[in-house]
């Protein structure tokens, strides 16, 4: 996870609404939050910093300010404990064997008896 933000120069709520379903249909997204104010935009996902930038220059201009680590809630030491020790109990992914025969067929070739290699081929 990645938290990018940018920041962009818009001046009303059309062009905020504009910008933001622009940003949310963007692949990796998983959200947004606009900032009108500092007219800032910090979006939370996996997706390309460069290409949100890049979308977003359609509607003025677009400054990359930082992409980091998204922040994520602090739990407890016991808590990590556990899971830890839970994941290790875990059994282990099971094991899928494949028929050799139902691996598809080796390509060949097919000789017809009306083949002749000195015929016209545009006839």
């Amino acid at each position: 996870m990645k938290k990018i933000v940018l920041k962009l120069v818009i001046e009303d709520e059309k062009s905020k609404r504009k910008a933001m379903k622009a940003i949310a249909g963007v692949e990796g997204v998983e959200s947004v939050a606009v900032d009108m104010k500092e007219r800032k935009i910090t979006v939370i996902g996996e997706a390309d910093p460069v290409y949100l930038t890049v979308k977003l220059r359609k509607f003025g201009f677009t400054e990359l300010l930082s992409v980091g680590p998204a922040k994520e809630e602090k739990k407890p030491e016991a808590e990590k404990k556990e899971e830890k020790k839970e994941q290790k109990k875990s059994d282990p992914p099971p094991v899928v064997y494949l028929n050799p025969s139902s691996y598809p067929p080796y390509p060949y070739t097919v000789v017809t008896e009306d083949y002749n290699p000195n015929s016209c081929t545009i006839c």
